[in-house]
């Protein structure tokens, strides 16, 4: 029975998803970028859950549209920058996880997440200033393709896989 915590994240359509990837590429410290652009839903799910976890996931996606989202501004994160992500349908389908998985939440995933997508970290706080002033100055707020949900192993740098489930239902989360 895997023990390694499971991280849930939201996926990205193909085109958000390298746009994501090549920001990362151009300002994430290069020995830090060990992972692609994501949205992370929870960080820290308990691992000897991973069968229920697995299921949960499975149904939700299976039941719930795609939920509509935007990018709606270039946040500072102190030591770095990334879009926040809004869509009440995303939060809705992981409040439903959430209450199915109360009481083996970690304080952390138990707080209602600020989405986003990180393309700069654990940069010089001056660093990240400049690159969201920058990246600011030319944003417009936009639709972003959500696909579906993923869960990875967290191994302490690259995570692995365990699935990625498309959204495919006609329900609405909200």
């Amino acid at each position: 029975m895997q023990r390694d915590p499971i991280i849930m994240t939201a996926s990205m359509g193909p085109g958000d998803q390298a746009w994501a990837n090549g920001l990362r590429r151009a300002h994430f410290p290069p020995e830090r970028n060990v992972l692609d652009a994501h949205i992370t839903l929870f960080h820290h799910l308990p691992g000897h859950c991973e069968h229920e976890i697995v299921a949960r996931t499975r149904a939700l996606a299976a039941e719930f549209a795609v939920p509509k989202a935007d990018l709606t501004e270039v946040m500072h994160m102190g030591r770095g920058v990334a879009y926040r992500v809004h869509s009440p349908e995303l939060m809705a389908v992981r409040e439903m996880i959430a209450e199915g998985l109360h009481g083996l939440l970690t304080q952390q995933d138990q707080g209602r997440p600020r989405l986003h997508i990180t393309v700069q970290n654990k940069v010089e706080p001056a660093v990240a200033r400049a690159l969201q002033a920058e990246l600011a100055a030319a944003f417009i707020p936009r639709p972003l393709a959500i696909t579906g949900l993923a869960l990875h192993f967290y191994k302490g740098g690259p995570w692995e896989p365990i699935g990625r489930w498309p959204f495919r239902g006609r329900a609405r989360a909200c």
